[in-house]
């Protein structure tokens, strides 16, 4: 759920009936809600904590465990898992059906963040005594048209939380500063190499295209003046060796030539930035007479 939209929508009395559902009965689209409340009240400073108990819930989280990069296209549902550790105090149950916890990611600032992503349901927790749980969560990405969860501006290093809740008390809390990912715009890269076949020593022209994922217009849109290497790999063999560096054009198109030696694949390789990740192209053969 979008924390723009959730900020705005959510807050006093209206945030607090978000809790209104017992954890064991709350489907997909209400225990978000609830999520994205406990993160905005949090963020504005009524119960937020940074890496001290939290006094009516009693729970601290540690271990944070995500993907180092999460890669997001442009419709596809995206999940990746979190895992931490939960410590709370031995009054509190957290196997109850009124208690909750589960990761979430946010964009920005702590008491400010320009977007929050959480997942569809509670982490599931497995005590190891009886003071601390390692729990397992996901967060789920949908970048739709119809949920605009991302914009582009939105690609980048994202940093972690994680959050519990009470649905009968309406207790919450939020703890921010975990560990951080990257979520990035999906890329692709294609190749193509001719004439086929070429006699050697003739000129063979690579061209190809670098695209990423645009998350507000939900198409992939050529990735403009990045650098990427041209390689070759000889029939037979099973590495490849890079031949030039040339960047993309004003679409994301490129273009250069190499001479026809032996027979072999051609591709192009783009080693990824902090928004967008690295890609391989198929590589293409080419016959050398």
């Amino acid at each position: 759920m979008r924390i723009r939209a959730t900020v705005a929508a959510v807050s006093g009395a209206l945030a607090l009936s978000a809790f209104a559902v017992p954890a064991a009965q709350a489907d997909a689209s209400s225990y978000r809600a609830e999520a994205a409340a406990a993160v905005a009240h949090a963020a504005s400073g009524k119960t937020a904590f940074t890496a001290t108990t939290a006094a009516d819930l009693n729970v601290t989280f540690s271990n944070f465990k995500i993907a180092k990069a999460v890669k997001v296209g442009t419709t596809n549902h995206v999940a990746t898992s979190v895992t931490y550790t939960l410590t709370h105090g031995a009054d509190v149950d957290i196997t109850s059906e009124d208690f909750a916890n589960g990761p979430f990611i946010y964009k920005g600032s702590e008491d400010a963040p320009d977007n929050v992503l959480f997942g569809d349901a509670p982490a599931t927790c497995a005590a190891t005594s009886a003071t601390t749980a390692t729990c397992k969560g996901d967060i789920d990405i949908y970048p739709g048209p119809d949920d605009e969860e991302l914009l582009n501006s939105d690609a980048g290093t994202w940093h972690g939380g994680a959050l519990a809740l009470n649905y009968t008390t309406e207790d919450t809390a939020a703890q921010f500063g975990l560990g951080t990912t990257l979520v990035q715009r999906y890329s692709k890269l294609t190749v193509n190499a001719s004439p086929e076949p070429v006699k050697k020593g003739k000129t063979i022209t690579v061209t190809g295209k670098l695209s990423r994922a645009n998350w507000e217009t939900h198409k992939y849109a050529g990735y403009t003046n990045q650098s990427v290497q041209l390689q070759f790999r000889k029939k037979g063999s099973s590495t490849y060796t890079t031949l030039k560096t040339i960047k993309s054009d004003s679409t994301g198109n490129l273009k250069t030539t190499t001479t026809a030696s032996v027979d072999g694949y051609f591709r192009y390789s783009f080693a990824g930035t902090s928004t967008t990740p690295a890609v391989n192209a198929t590589g293409d053969f080419v016959d050398v007479q």
